[in-house]
């Protein structure tokens, strides 16, 4: 738009500067022939050139006043519409600057919101690790439980039982000790004791605590007694011997012993050793603590 306007203006002072040349060459030849007094025409026809040349004068200086009049309006026009561009690039710089500033104030966001979850990854990691640690606290603390409770279980051990498994009557007399095998079992916590054999074996190293019973009729040629023996060692007895009337014997003995110590009792020799549904005969032992 600059640009025709400049090309406007140029064509504008061209014509000028053309009317101008003419008015000049017509303004000499008057006065020359005014001078001269030419021969070939007379004063009425050079009054009539020049007043036609006067109008013509006229004519293009309307046209050409008429012309800048529509360039100045042009130019106004021109004038407007750049300072209406000017306010239009001026509002898309400042929105454009808006949308940077808002980009810039997103990327902030942005990095808070990377920074935050490079925590939260941390945290679920530490979190991670802290569970698989917790896992094998529980699994040790599972096992130690389990050790626990089979150390438990062996270290619950007691047992008690009586001569006869039915009915009633006497044992003996024998010529020499014989085992004696308490057939009825009255509790066997820990199963050491063995009603088939009458041995009590150890399943764990420990202090043992035992006690027997023996009951018998008065007599007078036998008594009622039974030691208790520690792997074939003798080591205590329990012994009652009347010859009338019920008596009753008994011993007892705390025994530290290794696994697999067996622990019974023998019936004293040339003795009477009575039972029946009563569970008057009796054997028990349990363990007081393991070592």
């Amino acid at each position: 738009m600059e640009t025709l306007m400049l090309f406007h203006a140029l064509l504008l002072l061209c014509g000028l500067s053309t009317v101008q040349l003419e008015a000049d060459s017509n303004s000499k030849m008057i006065s020359h022939l005014r001078q001269t007094g030419s021969q070939v025409g007379d004063t009425e026809n050079l009054t009539n050139n020049q007043q036609t040349c006067t109008q013509d004068i006229s004519t293009v200086l309307r046209e050409m006043s008429a012309s800048l009049a529509r360039l100045k309006v042009d130019m106004e026009y021109v004038k407007k519409d750049n300072e209406a561009k000017a306010l239009q690039l001026q509002f898309q710089k400042e929105e454009l600057e808006k949308l940077k500033q808002q980009n810039q104030n997103k990327e902030r966001e942005l990095q808070v919101l990377e920074k935050t979850l490079d925590k939260l990854k941390q945290q679920h990691q530490a979190q991670a690790e802290e569970l698989i640690s917790v896992k094998v606290k529980v699994n040790n603390t599972e096992n130690d439980v389990e050790i626990l409770r089979r150390e438990g279980e062996v270290n619950r051990v007691a047992f008690s039982a009586s001569l006869l498994d039915s009915g009633g009557g006497d044992t003996g007399p024998f010529n020499a000790q014989t085992n004696l095998v308490f057939r009825r079992v009255i509790a066997n916590i820990g199963n050491a004791y063995n009603p088939d054999t009458g041995f009590f074996i150890a399943p764990v190293r420990g202090v043992y605590h035992f006690e027997f019973f023996i009951f018998g009729h008065g007599h007078d040629s036998h008594g009622s007694g039974a030691a208790l023996f520690k792997n074939g060692e003798h080591i205590v007895i329990g012994f009652e011997h009347q010859a009338s009337h019920c008596g009753n014997g008994g011993n007892s003995a705390t025994l530290l012993l290794e696994v697999g110590d067996v622990v019974f009792l023998r019936q004293w020799e040339n003795s009477i050793i009575y039972d029946n549904e009563n569970h008057h005969t009796t054997f028990s032992g349990h363990l007081l603590f393991p070592m």
